[in-house]
């Protein structure tokens, strides 16, 4: 009895502590990914990636707002033009990070990948209202933009870059 409660004491200490180490790597707890599903919008396939690591690309960014508040996103969460940082992309999973820098101004933000789309040729994507008040891009509607993911957020949805 003796010998199965040591082993059981150093099974778990040996668990905790890849558990406290796993978590001081990471720095913190990360949010699943998540709609890494292949899906189709207007006859196309959009296969998301699954190594979204090194990912960069540039292009058009526009925003949505008040139009979308309160309505659920892909990723089933409501969508908060006014307070979220967060977009909509083709193929990035959701949850992913990214850092949207405004190549005219050179102004950045970090967004959290909540939403599918655009949709619009040339746009490689969608700003929340508030992401795109600080680019400060909400007169001019769109923007050519550097895009780049830079980390997973954590549990509870905040992303800064790792």
């Amino acid at each position: 009895m003796r010998t199965a409660c040591v082993m059981l004491a150093a099974g778990f200490a040996l668990c905790a502590g890849a558990w406290v180490v796993g978590c001081a790597s990471a720095g913190g707890s990360r949010a699943p990914l998540g709609g890494l599903e292949p899906y189709r919008v207007n006859g196309r396939t959009y296969v998301p990636l699954r190594d979204w690591k090194g990912y960069e690309e540039e292009g058009l960014a526009s925003w949505y707002g008040a139009r979308h508040h309160g309505r659920k996103t892909a990723s089933g969460e409501r969508f908060d033009a006014y307070d979220g940082l967060t977009a909509a992309h083709r193929t990035l999973p959701f949850n992913v990070c990214a850092e949207v820098e405004d190549l005219g101004t050179g102004r950045s933000v970090i967004v959290r990948i909540n939403d599918r789309g655009p949709f619009a040729r040339g746009r490689v994507i969608d700003l929340s209202k508030a992401a795109a008040s600080k680019l400060g891009l909400e007169q001019s509607g769109v923007a050519r933009v550097h895009v780049e993911a830079v980390g997973v957020a954590n549990t509870k949805g905040e992303c800064r870059k790792s």
